[in-house]
């Protein structure tokens, strides 16, 4: 005892002293606060690969975003300045840099008019990215929101079931040729022709998650207590798909610069000078000796960007599951 009262520093009346009962404290039950994206981010960023994607994905946001600004990229004026300019045209990155001097423009080299590839693909990039962030945006929310009444309402199911039935053999790519062509080849004009039909595939995707979850207890108590049908499948079932979400999101932006690369490459994308245009507008390039650089970088810079969002979306969706935050 008196070794007890040497290390405490305590005498025996302090030591064996009585506690008062507090009901409601030994309710109580102590646990560790559980935030959800606190442990989304800490599960992402315990890989070093999602550090290494994100740098890069931030490389990519600067050069596509930041750096045309900087430069003052004008689409109408950019691409003529050096076009009366001798021999500097079709220029390998070490022609143009023997020819211009070393500056971060030619990189790339030097294009069919002798404007830095490297300045046009970046503009491209920016037009690109914002394009299929646009429709990713459109087409995940509508999808989202439909999709998670259409699984949970039966009436609405039959009507939505018929309506995809329909539309949904529809294939995308003839429909967006025939809207594109219907209408001006525009930004605007694809952004409209990409999600007017869209956004069905997701909700035809959430639909079927929704149903899985849907006569869980907790969903029909609330029916019992006259919640609506929208409130239920906004409170109580979609915030159960954060991870699905994000992962469909992380598939669909690199898959929208892909058709819109596609599309441009068959002649069929919008009149801006985009990634897609200007791998369409390098083709005789690709096979002409020594000009392939201005087919190629395009490509490449491309197959980075798409690659640099998927991996990004792909991880941070699995950082999303509630089940690898143990």
């Amino acid at each position: 005892m008196e070794d007890f009262n040497k290390k405490y520093n305590m005498t025996d009346a302090e030591l064996f002293a009585q506690i008062d009962k507090d009901e409601l404290a030994s309710e109580k039950i102590t646990a560790p606060r559980y935030s959800y994206w606190r442990s989304v981010f800490r599960v992402f960023f315990r890989k070093r690969i999602n550090i290494i994607v994100l740098v890069l994905l931030a490389v990519v946001v600067i050069f596509a975003y930041v750096y045309p600004s900087i430069i003052g990229f004008d689409p109408q004026v950019n691409p003529y300045i050096y076009v009366n300019e001798p021999g500097g045209q079709h220029l390998s990155p070490k022609d143009a840099i023997e020819h211009y001097g070393f500056a971060l423009k030619w990189l790339f080299g030097a294009g069919a008019t002798g404007a830095p590839t490297f300045d046009a693909i970046w503009n491209g990039s920016r037009i690109s990215i914002s394009l299929a962030v646009i429709c990713a945006a459109i087409n995940m929310t509508i999808g989202t929101l439909l999709g998670a009444v259409w699984g949970f309402s039966r009436r609405f199911d039959m009507i939505m079931n018929e309506v995809y039935n329909i539309l949904g053999n529809i294939p995308s790519t003839l429909f967006i040729s025939v809207m594109v062509m219907v209408f001006s080849p525009s930004f605007w004009t694809l952004v409209f022709a990409m999600t007017i039909l869209g956004w069905l595939g997701m909700a035809y995707y959430i639909r079927t998650r929704v149903i899985i979850i849907r006569d869980h207890e907790y969903n029909l108590a609330s029916r019992c207590l006259g919640t609506s049908i929208f409130k239920i499948a906004v409170k109580n079932i979609l915030p159960f798909m954060t991870s699905v979400i994000v992962l469909e999101i992380a598939a669909a932006i690199p898959g929208y610069i892909s058709s819109e690369v596609f599309l441009s490459y068959i002649g069929l994308g919008m009149s801006e000078a985009s990634l897609g245009r200007l791998i369409y507008e390098a083709q005789t390039a690709m096979v002409t000796p020594g000009w392939g650089w201005e087919f190629w970088t395009p490509v490449a810079v491309a197959s980075v960007i798409t690659v640099v969002l998927y991996v990004t979306g792909q991880n941070l969706g699995d950082a999303s599951d509630p089940r690898t935050h143990m």
